[in-house]
C-alpha cells in the first residue's frame, strides 16, 4: 500500500471513530446522566415542601349577648422554641375566625418562657406593653385564660403563671380589674365555644390501622359524637360513636377506637360530627385525610 493511501485510510479511520464518540456523548451528557437514587423524571435538587408546625392559639370573642374563647389551628415554620412562637401568634396575628380579636397589646414582647418539667409549670415573663390592654373585666379574664389555654395545648405544661420585667409584683393587678393573685393557672375549655368539635387524634395525613384511636373535644348536644370512616371514593368503612364527658352548653372531650377493614393501601378521610336531633342533620363536620 502506498503511503497516501496508507494516510487515507487513517484519516477515514479517524473521522468514523470520532463521529462514533459525538454520537455517545450526544446520548448521555453530564447533564442527563441520573444520579444514585434518583427518581426518574424528578427535578434533581428540588428541596421537598418543608413540613408545617401546627400551633392552636386561643382568641376572644364578643357578640351582643355573650364572650367567649375560640380555638385556631395556625401552621408555622418548624422551631424548636414553639411555646415562644405561639405566644406571638396571640399577640401578632390577626384570627381566621370572624368576630374574634386579640387581646394582648400589639407592642408586647416575650422576654422568656421557663418551664419546670417538674410539676409542668411555665412562667412568662412578658415586656411592660402587656398590661396597657383594655377590654372590660369580661374579656380580660378570657384573655388570661387564651394564653393559659395556649400554652397547656404543649403536653409538657400543666399550670402557667406570669411576671412583668422580671417581677410579679406591678403584675398582680394586671389589668385592673382581673388579678393574678391566684396564679398558677391551670387549663379550663368551659368556655370555648368555638369550633364546636376539634380532633387531636389522628393527625391530618397521618397512617392509621386498626383499632383506629380517635380522641377530641366537643361540645354538643347531649354529649354525643359520631365517628365514621370512609375511603377516597365516598365508601363507608366503619363507623360509630361515642361520647363526650360534658354535653353542651359544656365541653367534654371523648376518645374512642374505631375498628375497621380496609383493603391496604388505601386512602380516606376520618369524619367527626354530631346529629341535629330535629332532623338527623350532620353538624359541625370533621373531615381528618388519613391514610392505611
Amino acid at each position: 500500500m502506498s503511503w497516501y493511501k496508507k494516510k487515507s485510510v487513517l484519516l477515514s479511520a479517524f473521522i468514523v471513530l470520532l463521529l462514533v464518540s459525538f454520537a455517545l456523548a450526544g446520548c448521555n451528557t453530564p447533564e442527563e446522566k441520573e444520579k444514585p437514587g434518583a427518581t426518574p423524571g424528578a427535578q434533581q435538587g428540588a428541596k421537598e415542601p418543608a413540613q408545617k408546625l401546627n400551633l392552636a392559639v386561643y382568641y376572644v370573642k364578643t357578640t351582643a349577648n355573650d364572650a367567649y374563647l375560640v380555638r385556631e389551628i395556625h401552621q408555622v415554620s418548624p422551631t424548636p422554641d414553639a411555646h415562644r412562637v405561639a405566644l406571638e401568634e396571640l399577640i401578632n396575628t390577626h384570627p381566621v375566625i370572624p368576630g374574634a380579636a386579640r387581646v394582648l397589646p400589639a407592642a408586647t414582647k416575650v422576654n422568656s418562657i421557663s418551664i419546670s418539667i417538674k410539676d409542668g409549670l411555665a412562667t412568662v415573663d412578658f415586656s411592660k406593653e402587656v398590661l396597657n390592654a383594655n377590654v372590660g373585666a369580661a374579656g380580660e379574664a378570657l384573655g388570661i385564660q387564651s394564653i393559659v389555654n395556649t400554652l397547656t395545648e404543649f403536653p409538657e405544661i400543666k399550670k402557667v403563671s406570669f411576671m412583668v420585667e422580671g417581677k410579679t409584683d406591678q403584675a398582680m393587678d394586671w389589668w385592673g380589674h382581673v388579678g393574678l393573685y391566684q396564679q398558677p393557672f391551670s387549663r379550663d375549655l368551659s368556655n370555648v365555644y368555638e369550633p364546636s368539635i376539634w380532633v387531636n387524634s389522628p393527625q391530618s395525613g397521618q397512617k392509621v390501622s386498626s383499632p383506629l384511636e380517635v380522641s377530641g373535644s366537643a361540645r354538643v348536644f347531649e354529649a354525643t359524637v359520631n365517628i365514621r370512616l370512609v375511603d377516597d371514593t365516598g365508601k363507608v368503612i366503619a363507623e360509630s360513636f361515642t361520647t363526650a364527658s360534658e354535653g353542651a352548653p359544656g365541653r367534654g372531650e371523648f376518645k374512642h377506637a374505631l375498628d375497621f377493614n380496609a383493603a391496604s393501601p388505601g386512602q380516606g378521610e376520618l369524619e367527626v360530627f354530631w346529629a341535629s336531633p330535629k332532623d338527623g342533620k350532620e353538624l359541625d363536620k370533621v373531615a381528618i385525610p388519613v391514610k392505611w
